[in-house]
């Protein structure tokens, strides 16, 4: 059984195998959780000679506590609420839409970079294989499919080279399919799976998804 991944680019080899079931389907789509899922889903894609895009999320975190979700946004302008956090910690919805308008700005700007000009693809009624260099707590992923959910996905498949176990259980209840290559009991973070885990950068993103596209120059 495998205990490390070298790099991405090997965790995302390794993932496509597990994902060999959803190989040559025309309506499966790889969506990649920028950035350090890219270089993971570009493998994967590759693989299963799926079509690949980012789908970009940002957490809206309560100022002065932003590791606390009060919710996020998405790709294709859908907002998630964390109603249990709002309604617990009485968040007015002036503060909520204030975070909101400072992470769009973050979120179109990445959208604009990593696409270049191409739409964004369209989910409805595809099967999507949501995928994340790794998963922790797990809080992005889920706003990543509840929003998928409201955009009309009808397959939710969360995969990652490695995740909580406990994490993955809870996320199965959400999902349609979780898959994972290592899920260990005790889980610290991402990283430690990884021999290589440097930041994933906006350029190799870029990269990864010209080159799916088949743009000239990026073979």
């Amino acid at each position: 059984m495998k205990t490390r991944f070298a790099n991405r680019t090997e965790a995302g080899q390794l993932l496509a195998s597990n994902l060999a079931a959803y190989a040559d389907q025309p309506h499966v789509l790889v969506l990649a959780l920028p950035r350090g899922g890219v270089p993971v889903a570009c493998e994967v894609a590759q693989k299963l000679h799926a079509a690949l895009d980012v789908f970009v999320v940002r957490k809206l975190g309560l100022p002065g506590h932003e590791e606390l979700a009060m919710g996020a946004i998405a790709t294709g302008g859908i907002r998630v609420i964390n109603h249990q956090v709002v309604e617990s910690m009485g968040i007015p919805a002036d503060v909520m839409d204030a975070v909101a308008r400072r992470e769009q700005i973050e979120l179109e700007r990445r959208e604009h970079l990593y696409r270049e000009g191409r739409p964004a693809a369209n989910v409805r009624g595809r099967t999507v294989l949501l995928v994340d260099d790794g998963i922790a707590t797990g809080s992005t992923m889920y706003a990543a499919i509840s929003a998928l959910r409201q955009m009309g996905a009808s397959r939710i498949v969360v995969a990652a080279p490695t995740g909580s176990s406990e994490t993955l259980r809870q996320m199965s209840r959400e999902a349609d399919e979780v898959i994972a290559v290592i899920s260990p009991e005790e889980f610290r973070s991402v990283g430690q799976w990884y021999e290589d885990f440097t930041q994933t950068t906006d350029d190799e993103v870029r990269l990864c998804l010209a080159k799916a596209h088949g743009q000239p120059g990026t073979n």
